[in-house]
């Protein structure tokens, strides 16, 4: 059972973590709580509907979704107040993780309201326990912005971070979305998680570029996008751009026609203008 009424005669928000895929994923105390409460707050009532029904649990249900989230909020809020417990859910996960949530969160916590989580099945923990990763660090960056420019400069402000980058993308962006980070990163090891704890679950490992292929026409299901972190450099690059040029020749052993891209996209320079330089002293 969920924890007894508050002394002060207001409720609790509990924040329960759903199914991403396999419903057998879910604990007994998340069953008890959404069974107890008075009022469920879920993104779309009609699939937390078919969850409940599954469970054999029937209760009330709001919505709470992206569009309404801050006008339901003052809803929830006043709802809390005069005593009633409250579970907040997301269509799959954990709510406010890429989901809605923190709004409501925030304000509970805010008026000094009880806030319990109920934790369970994450995309994001599930994906990252998958991948091998070792370090200690990760950057998440949910669902990269939609449109090309603004998720170009977001990747661009990402490129130095040499650890793992993880990313939510939707069936039908994640081709721009490699190709973006192909072209910002270079074609650095990647990891794609779809379909995670369903029938047709599966993991794709490699560069980018062969993502790309194998994400080849119409892709079903929600993404993890797992990228390596920027490689540490043996020997620290230096600042004057010929001397970065012939860091590139001696040092990395890179071709001319290689380290003129590479050196233009870090120094926003026209590929050409610095493919030109370099022609000047790469022989020398």
């Amino acid at each position: 059972m969920h924890t007894p009424k508050n002394t002060d005669n207001t409720g609790s928000l509990y924040i329960v973590a759903t199914p991403i895929g396999n419903l057998t994923d879910i604990s007994q105390r998340m069953q008890d709580v959404l069974a107890t409460v008075d009022l469920i707050a879920c993104e779309d009532t009609r699939h937390t509907g078919r969850l409940l029904a599954h469970l054999g649990i029937k209760a009330d249900l709001t919505s709470c979704h992206k569009e309404n989230e801050q006008q339901k909020t003052v809803y929830l809020l006043k709802k809390l107040s005069e005593g009633l417990d409250i579970a907040l859910v997301s269509d799959a996960g954990t709510p406010g993780i890429s989901d809605p949530g923190a709004v409501l969160v925030r304000g509970a916590r805010e008026q000094g309201l009880s806030v319990i989580p109920v934790p369970g099945p994450s995309a994001l923990a599930t994906a990252l326990s998958a991948s091998g990763h070792q370090g200690a660090g990760f950057y998440f960056g949910g669902f990269p912005a939609a449109k090309t420019g603004e998720r170009v400069k977001q990747l661009k402000a990402l490129k130095g971070l040499n650890c793992p980058l993880i990313f939510y993308e939707a069936p039908h962006r994640v081709q721009a979305t490699l190709q973006d980070c192909l072209e910002v990163f270079g074609d650095r090891q990647a990891q794609l998680f779809r379909e995670l704890t369903k029938l047709h679950e599966e993991h794709l490992s490699g560069p980018l570029s062969i993502l790309i292929e194998h994400t080849q026409g119409k892709v079903r299901g929600e993404l993890v996008l797992i990228i390596s972190g920027q490689p540490e450099r043996k020997e620290e690059q230096p600042d004057n751009l010929d001397e970065l040029i012939l860091w590139y020749r001696d040092t990395e052993k890179t071709s001319l026609k290689d380290a003129a891209r590479i050196i233009a996209k870090d120094l926003d320079l026209p590929r050409s203008q610095v493919y030109g330089h370099a022609l000047s002293i790469w022989k020398n």
